[in-house]
């Protein structure tokens, strides 16, 4: 998820996803019983009025493990390199700019902080009433002396990513 113009390289315009928006998508996560690729997908409900909150299965792509969580009884917890729901490390998260850790749930969450990172003039999107996750990542990752270190993780990540999980469309 790039919101580049064509022809603007060096320009990047916040799209005002928020971070709860990424979860509509697969979350890649490690299995806890093979260590291998699993995933963290949501179950439609459309009668739920926070989609982010509706019941999730993790399945892992290489044992058949699996799992689900429900709202009710259960909390979420969110903002760092494991899954809000199941508490599972994530797949790509890895180590960047002197220890810190770079993480993302998914592919689109990866493209969006790589179009971000690259950008060397970044704009706020439209207003909406919520800050975006791009506003609030941390100052190490918006800083231009990191770009490179950054992106080169980047690329590392995505050569991970498995082909076999599936990517929907965030909601707006």
């Amino acid at each position: 998820m790039d919101s580049r113009q064509p022809g603007d390289d060096d320009r990047f315009r916040d799209p005002r996803t928020h971070l709860y928006a990424l979860t509509m998508s697969d979350i890649i996560v490690v299995c806890p019983r093979c260590g291998g690729t699993a995933v963290v997908r949501p179950q439609t409900d459309p009668t739920t009025a926070l989609p982010w909150f509706c019941p999730r299965n993790l399945s892992c792509l290489a044992c058949a493990y699996s799992a689900t969580w429900q709202p009710e009884g259960s909390s979420s917890c969110w903002g760092g390199p494991f899954d809000p729901y199941f508490r599972r490390p994530l797949w790509l998260q890895a180590s960047c700019c002197g220890g810190k850790t770079l993480w993302a749930f998914n592919r689109e969450h990866l493209e969006l902080i790589d179009g971000y990172v690259r950008a060397r003039l970044r704009e706020r999107g439209p207003e909406r009433p919520y800050t975006s996750l791009l506003e609030k990542l941390p100052a190490w990752i918006k800083s231009a002396k990191h770009r490179d270190e950054i992106t080169r993780t980047i690329q590392r990540l995505r050569a991970t990513l498995p082909s076999e999980v599936g990517e929907r469309r965030m909601p707006r």
